[in-house]
């Protein structure tokens, strides 16, 4: 296991900066996801950290030591890959032994006909495949131990990825996208498996992803980036919940987070769409836009109305569409009774608590409120 700290870590390719000054710590054991759209910089980030790519400037410690400069077998961490990269014509035994033969054996023994009669070559061959077959059972794959990678699905493959970077017993596991070449059935059961065996390793996990669900479901913490810089670190609920930027809001979540037009009024109170919240901030006075997730959202009571324009039946939930006049944008509500459904072009009110609303300012930056009675919302004000 180890901790990895990364201080003020930048990057640039032919004059473009795609890592802008990164500083977090990750801590020792933790399961952490780099998450962000496409071109962010994370798996660069991620690069940096196995010492597969040189950053301009700042520096990787590992365990309170730097890295810098140390190649990257020396720094004793494993890469999963996007690709898998195994080698076609070796069996799944012969794949996951290649690091501890590389490690284990010298040159000489490496050789193909010479090295097998060498003395003590066998005795390190049985050891490698002791270590092997425990990493296969762990992992479910001792079936196929024989098997070349073309005879394997995608999820037995990225297993034996898994396994070949587990055989190593590296001080933290990297992944790089691992689970985007899976279908979406494959991905989920991956997810699952992922997150019980860092919880049986209890080791440190760095995972590089663009899909939320996936840093949602497995992840202790999550880095948020955007356009190479971090914008937010915490846990799953804490950037779901309390996203400090309009960015991380819109990016986490799905269907993401609705945003309004709303504004603040002089006395510190905020207006959304003509009508007054029960809420306060200490804002200047001006524009800035209201974010309520689609679960808040309450169907048949409230002093907002809209038309429903599109309604998407999931069988267990619902997401409802609505048209509302001067938002600029559909609004959506998610609803967990699909018994009831609003008709399609029916009128229909709306309203959320007041718990519910995140306030951001017109730079993207959040605005503190605070709950100003208990009631909802109140009529529409005149101010």
């Amino acid at each position: 296991m180890a901790q990895i700290e990364l201080s003020t870590i930048r990057k640039s390719f032919d004059g473009t900066d795609v890592l802008k000054g990164i500083d977090f710590r990750i801590e020792d054991g933790e399961f952490i996801s780099l998450v962000g759209p496409s071109g962010c910089g994370k798996s660069t980030l991620l690069r940096i950290i196995a010492g597969l790519e040189p950053q301009n400037s700042g520096q990787v410690h590992i365990d309170g030591r730097p890295v810098d400069g140390i190649r990257p077998s020396a720094r004793n961490l494993a890469m999963v890959f996007q690709s898998y990269a195994l080698y076609p014509h070796l069996s799944t035994f012969d794949n996951i032994a290649v690091p501890l033969r590389m490690r284990r054996l010298s040159a000489i023994e490496r050789l193909p006909l010479l090295g097998p009669l060498l003395p003590g070559r066998r005795a390190k061959e049985r050891t490698i495949r002791a270590d092997i077959t425990a990493i296969a059972e762990q992992l479910d794959i001792a079936p196929l131990l024989r098997r070349k990678p073309g005879q394997l699905s995608g999820g037995q493959r990225q297993r034996v990825a898994v396994g070949r970077a587990m055989v190593r017993e590296p001080r933290a596991f990297l992944f790089d996208e691992p689970l985007s070449n899976l279908d979406a059935k494959l991905r989920v059961h991956m997810r699952a498996e992922l997150a019980e065996l860092h919880r049986r390793l209890k080791a440190t996990f760095v995972y590089v992803t663009h899909d939320q669900a996936e840093a949602m479901t497995m992840s202790s913490r999550i880095a948020v980036m955007m356009a190479g810089e971090l914008i937010q670190v915490g846990t799953p609920a804490e950037i779901y919940d309390d996203p400090g930027d309009i960015r991380v809001a819109e990016f986490i979540g799905s269907p993401k987070i609705n945003i309004l037009p709303g504004r603040v009024r002089k006395d510190g109170g905020i207006d959304v769409l003509g009508t007054a919240l029960r809420l306060g901030c200490g804002a200047a006075a001006g524009d800035c836009r209201v974010g309520v997730r689609p679960e808040r959202i309450e169907l048949g009571a409230g002093p907002f109305s809209g038309s429903v324009v599109h309604l998407e039946n999931l069988g267990a939930e619902a997401f409802v569409h609505l048209a509302i006049e001067g938002a600029g944008a559909r609004l959506i509500a998610r609803l967990g009774d699909v018994r009831q459904l609003p008709a399609m072009g029916r009128a229909v009110t709306f309203g959320f608590a007041p718990d519910a609303v995140r306030a951001f300012d017109p730079a993207g930056k959040r605005i503190e409120l605070r709950v100003e009675q208990a009631e909802r919302i109140r009529e529409p004000a005149h101010v």
